[in-house]
């Protein structure tokens, strides 16, 4: 049986949870999330406890036991986005780098000789809190926000993809708590042979 399975999901107060047939809704002060789960795994929600339980009938067979910790995991993920919600903090590295938000869509300047413009997909809220960096030492920083994590995880990473951070200098778009790599760059030394 899965671990991360077995254990029931608390619904906090203000949290709405229904089910109809195999469709799973949750609503909360955030906004409203639903899935369809999966016909091999059953949910069973406690209304008097405040509880939800995700079921596994055949424990011994992998795929029902993959599945049980994966559905599990995203009902607890819905019910924490709506009642708390989900942000990822970035930050731009490079001289002349900047972010700005421009009706519905961001526009950065990273190096490139065209400003690159993103849309945001409904249901994320951008902030943006330092929009140009301050030399090499002050990135731009910017805060994403949302209640599906999954759209807010997709979204980051297609972002950062616009202009990875290299290993040489930083340079370009990370996740605020990622930590680069760096390499060193050439040494040139006295050409006596």
């Amino acid at each position: 049986m899965s671990r991360i399975g077995k254990k029931s999901i608390a619904v906090p107060g203000g949290v709405k949870v229904e089910q109809k047939g195999r469709r799973v809704k949750v609503a909360g002060p955030l906004g409203a999330l639903e899935m369809d789960c999966h016909p091999l795994i059953q949910v069973n929600i406690d209304e008097a406890a405040k509880r939800i339980v995700v079921e596994n009938d055949r424990p011994n067979i992998r795929q029902n036991k993959q599945l049980h910790g994966t559905m599990r995991a995203l009902i607890a993920n819905m019910v924490q986005g709506v009642s708390k919600g989900f942000e990822k903090k970035m930050e731009i590295y490079g001289t002349g780098y900047g972010v700005k938000d421009q009706g519905g869509k961001l526009v950065f300047q990273i190096g490139f000789c065209h400003p690159v413009q993103i849309q945001v997909p409904k249901g994320i809220n951008v902030n943006i809190e330092v929009a140009a960096t301050r030399g090499n030492d002050v990135p731009a920083r910017f805060t994403l926000s949302g209640t599906d994590k999954h759209l807010l995880g997709q979204f980051a990473a297609d972002i950062r993809r616009i202009r990875p951070p290299e290993p040489y200098q930083g340079k370009g778009i990370r996740y605020a708590d990622e930590h680069v790599r760096r390499k060193v760059g050439k040494s040139f030394t006295s050409g006596t042979v």
